[in-house]
């Protein structure tokens, strides 16, 4: 593979607290591949509008700050695991929330979702992508050669992101949670522009009663004989 158009590229999608994203990380590095954290794009988006004062109506200027954010996933080197803004670590802060719900707000919007695309193909650099998200294998990387699907009940996804925020010491209410997880499940998955579903050619794996070591050699095993 010698251009970025034909690296190969492992899409890992699904509703949020499914595993995809230590997944996607884990495979890329065994991979010694780039990674996307797609999330992160619109939650990096969310976060510059906050700052800027701007709300989910203010769509052109959303747009322009969509163009305008300088963004990296270091993958080695002192900084590899962050998410850089401009340079600065919002690793933490796109994380919260607040931050979250105004991101699947903004993804209902088919004007940023089409400036943020081609900023998200421009990770397909060899030697290959891992790809995480939730139309990756139906949207932006509909030619991926190997594409996963994650899912678990609404009930694990809400135990998983509350014991993740706790861990950070950050507070949380495991009901308010659950409430905010169908919320955005119902969002995602009946919005008009790149809705939440498998990819007709993607691998559905249920992930409730799987540890994230199992996922991790499964998405592997397969990758390894595919690309």
């Amino acid at each position: 593979m010698t251009t970025a158009t034909a690296a190969p590229v492992v899409t890992i999608d699904g509703p949020g607290g499914a595993g995809k994203g230590t997944v996607a990380q884990a495979v890329a590095a065994r991979l010694g591949w780039h990674f996307l954290d797609s999330g992160a794009i619109y939650r990096l988006l969310a976060l510059s509008a906050q700052r800027a004062g701007l709300d989910a109506g203010q769509v052109e200027s959303l747009v322009s700050v969509a163009q305008a954010m300088k963004i990296e996933f270091p993958a080695t080197g002192a900084q590899a695991g962050q998410v850089l803004l401009d340079g600065e670590d919002v690793s933490e802060a796109i994380r919260s929330e607040d931050c979250g719900q105004f991101a699947s707000e903004l993804a209902t919007q088919g004007l940023i979702r089409h400036a943020l695309l081609e900023r998200q193909r421009q990770f397909r650099q060899p030697p290959g992508l891992v790809a995480d998200g939730r139309d990756m294998g139906t949207v932006v990387f509909a030619d991926a050669p190997l594409k996963f699907f994650l899912t678990a009940s609404v009930e694990e996804r809400a135990r998983r992101r509350h014991k993740q925020l706790m861990q950070k010491g950050i507070s949380a209410n495991l009901a308010d949670l659950l409430e905010e997880l169908k919320a955005r499940d119902a969002r995602d998955s009946k919005r008009t522009v790149a809705p939440l579903v498998p990819a007709e050619d993607a691998t559905i794996v249920d992930t409730t009663d799987l540890s994230a070591d199992a996922v991790i050699e499964k998405v592997l095993k397969a990758a390894t004989g595919c690309v």
